[in-house]
């Protein structure tokens, strides 16, 4: 299926380099735990054996430490894990091997497009996407991932009481997270805080002209108090990188919404 339109791209394909043991694990676990994409929808339950216990999917899993012991704490859940770079599939599915792991399924490729054509509305249970690169730079926000548009998509594929988790290390990023998903209507936001907005200013207000696709907030939305963030959900565990950055005094949000 073609797109009209072309889409930003939330991601770099980097040409990082497949170890050995990365494309072993892809050779012999890929054709069990690797789904291939395809442009009709996918029967869940089917690609987990028959599983009917709740489905779980993640959105960018990196090298895939976190996914594995989540997945390896939460047997009572199924995880679908999709990610765009190979070493990371491989690194994935490598401890899916070591773990011995039935509960994870990978797909390699683009996520909207995982959402858009392979799964059907209400169906997960959870999404959870975590550190999601933050594209640091204000000529750059256009490309990061959590938009209304994505967030709509999101939505759609989640059972009611179905909830949305997010993580990320990046003040700003946190803040525009917050004030996308705290703006769909379907979404209850689960902290008991009340926040203010502190890294956007009036300059990044938003234009009668700007693009549908880049988050912008309304001078309202920087004027008021917000439903906030949550403690980290005991499930997640914390990386080396993140240990390393609270040392330093580096903060990281957790948002947690449920849908409606």
């Amino acid at each position: 299926m073609s797109h009209p339109v072309e889409r930003i791209r939330s991601f770099v394909l980097r040409a990082g380099r497949t170890t050995a043991g990365q494309q072993r694990a892809i050779d012999q676990l890929g054709p069990q735990f690797l789904i291939p994409f395809q442009e009709e929808q996918i029967d869940l339950p089917a690609i987990f054996a028959g599983s009917i216990k709740p489905k779980i999917l993640e959105i960018g899993y990196g090298m895939g430490e976190t996914t594995a012991k989540i997945a390896a704490l939460r047997t009572d859940d199924d995880f679908l894990a999709i990610e765009v770079h190979t070493p990371g599939v491989g690194a994935l599915l490598k401890l899916i091997g070591e773990g011995q792991l039935t509960n994870l399924r990978l797909i390699q490729h683009d996520a909207v497009e995982v959402l858009e054509q392979m799964l059907s509305e209400n169906t997960l249970d959870g999404i959870h996407i975590y550190f999601a690169d933050p594209w640091h730079k204000r000529r750059h926000h256009k490309r990061r991932l959590i938009q209304a548009g994505f967030i709509k998509l999101l939505v759609t594929r989640l059972k009611p009481g179905g909830y949305i988790h997010l993580a990320t290390d990046w003040h700003n990023y946190a803040e525009q997270m917050l004030l996308v998903l705290n703006a769909e209507a379907s979404l209850q936001n689960m902290s008991s805080e009340q926040v203010g907005i502190e890294t956007f200013i009036e300059t990044d207000i938003a234009q009668f002209d700007q693009s549908v696709n880049e988050f912008k907030p309304t001078l309202e939305q920087l004027k008021a108090m917000h439903a906030g963030y949550v403690e980290r959900p005991a499930y997640r565990p914390t990386t080396k990188f993140e240990n390393r950055g609270i040392k330093l005094g580096h903060g990281v949000w957790d948002l947690v919404y449920r849908k409606k």
